[in-house]
């Protein structure tokens, strides 16, 4: 890459505010005004463009998605977004490096093009926590309709046809059934319990799965009002993925 050509691509007031930093030969970091919400400066990076001469690659060298690992992991639902942010910057993505290759004239605007990207994926440590915690019931049920549909998986179920509160997944392994309710705090807690108690004072043949968002927030009645009347607990999402498929072959009866 020849940076003096890049130098020359740039001009005006453009020019100005962008500065090069040659880390490793032929690699420059640009030097821009941008930061992120906590002060650090965007990571941009420039290198030769598998386009050719008249092309320069616009990158970060997977600092950026480095920089969101300290805080979020990228769940199904927040990978989704990611790739949408991506899209919508027209932005692609090599194993972790983030890069765009554009034309030498348009360096100036592809690097604020970029940098734009880079504080979206790095803002999704801000998400409130009610969007991230909306999350879990989705990861819940792409994980139980793609992982255990052999399973028969049948969603918001009414086991009672005259209760109105439905089994949030309902599977089948040898005629037992499996309910599966996916828990997010006090209120998701009281209604799961209530619900497995009445099923059992109908006297339904069947086996319940509680997967917590998060066991340890709920409050000590809720918890315990809850376990008394559950078969099977998981603290965790990643806990039900765990144990559910070896806990669903043992419980269910012999063919």
């Amino acid at each position: 890459m020849d940076i003096d050509a890049v130098k020359a691509a740039l001009s005006g007031a453009m020019a100005a505010k962008i500065d090069f930093y040659e880390r490793r030969p032929g690699k420059h970091q640009l030097i821009v005004p941008i930061l992120h919400e906590d002060g650090d400066m965007v990571d941009i990076y420039i290198q030769s463009s598998p386009l050719g001469d008249g092309h320069v690659r616009v990158c970060d060298f997977g600092l950026t998605l480095m920089r969101l690992s300290y805080t979020l992991d990228l769940t199904d639902s927040r990978q989704r977004v990611f790739d949408s942010i991506l899209i919508n910057s027209g932005v692609q993505n090599d194993g972790g490096n983030l890069y765009i290759d554009a034309p030498m004239g348009m360096l100036g605007e592809t690097a604020l093009q970029f940098a734009g990207c880079a504080q979206k994926v790095c803002n999704m440590r801000y998400w409130n926590r009610e969007s991230v915690r909306s999350a879990f019931y989705e990861d819940l049920g792409i994980y139980i309709a793609e992982e255990l549909a052999e399973y028969s998986p049948i969603a918001d179920r009414y086991p009672l046809p005259d209760y109105p509160i439905s089994v949030d997944w309902t599977l089948t392994c040898n005629s037992r059934d499996f309910y599966v309710f996916g828990v997010r705090g006090n209120d998701k807690a009281k209604s799961a319990a209530i619900a497995l108690l009445e099923f059992q004072k109908a006297d339904l043949i069947y086996t319940s799965m509680v997967v917590h968002e998060d066991m340890e927030e709920l409050g000590s009645k809720e918890r315990l009002y809850l376990t008394r009347n559950a078969d099977n607990e998981y603290p965790d999402l990643s806990g039900f993925k765990d144990g559910a498929p070896a806990d669903i072959r043992r419980l269910a009866p012999t063919a």
